[in-house]
């Protein structure tokens, strides 16, 4: 995509937040506000991230919103901002709102039963090491691995949860850095709606993500009116109508928010 073009929303979307007394603004945590880790546990916000959307929440004219296939609390505890903003988790399976009352999806038995089926053949290969099980979701990771052995693994894995997938409708989605299987059902671009929903249709809202995961987002978004923007340091196909490359125009993106915001009315 030419620059000129990658950057016209994001200028038009800014016009229009300096009219507005209230927006929304929904970001994804890995690759997007933070750089991935080989160590999941210590990927903490690109330096300056955390403080702007600090005061951009701060001003009472946006409600930010954290979107992570991570649980909620681990989101939170990285990001380490107070007051803790919304944050959506387990690719919107749960939700975490700022007062710490947290919701979290059912999942369906048949959903439940074909997880535990993989857990056992994750054991079965002696993979615990790499794997990680949250509600709704079996991830494997290869991140930080030589490459001839990230490839072994994903080789090993891959057919095993498409196997595992296609008994039950459940969904196998390769990320930046490992391959996961989980329901179909809730995804970001449903979350998404949801919050959608619960705003004045003239509310500026974006959603900003990197991964093949938030491009549910960015479909169930597109024809809405949002802005979505992809944040990867390296163009790909996508459903996003911008791009920015972290971290410096993220951080010239959040500044730029907070500018606008700011302005007298």
């Amino acid at each position: 995509m030419p620059e000129t073009d990658a950057k016209l929303p994001i200028r038009e979307f800014l016009r229009r937040l300096s009219r507005s007394s209230a927006s929304i603004l929904a970001l994804d945590y890995d690759g997007t506000l933070a750089p991935f880790h080989v160590d999941r546990l210590v990927a903490v916000p690109y330096p300056g991230v955390a403080g702007l959307i600090r005061r951009i929440a701060a001003t009472g004219q946006t409600r930010v919103v954290l979107v992570s296939g991570r649980p909620a609390e681990e989101v939170r505890d990285l990001l380490g901002i107070a007051p803790v903003p919304e944050i959506w988790g387990l690719h919107g399976r749960q939700r975490l709102y700022p007062n710490g009352r947290s919701e979290l999806l059912s999942m369906k038995d048949s959903d439940r039963e074909t997880l535990e089926q993989a857990a056992a053949w994750i054991e079965a290969q002696h993979l615990e090491s790499v794997a990680e099980f949250k509600p709704g979701s079996v991830a494997v990771h290869w991140r930080g691995l030589a490459r001839e052995e990230a490839a072994k693994l994903r080789t090993l894995v891959q057919p095993a949860f498409a196997s595992l997938a296609a008994r039950n409708g459940m969904a196998v989605l390769e990320f930046d850095g490992g391959l996961e299987l989980r329901c179909a059902e809730p995804h970001k671009g449903t979350a998404m709606l949801v919050l959608r929903s619960e705003l004045a249709p003239d509310t500026p809202f974006a959603y900003l993500g990197d991964d093949t995961t938030d491009e549910d987002a960015f479909r169930a978004l597109r024809d809405t009116g949002p802005l979505t923007v992809l944040v990867r340091p390296e163009w790909r196909e996508t459903a996003a109508r911008a791009w920015l490359r972290p971290p410096d125009e993220l951080l010239e993106f959040l500044g730029g928010w907070l500018e606008r915001i700011e302005e007298p009315r």
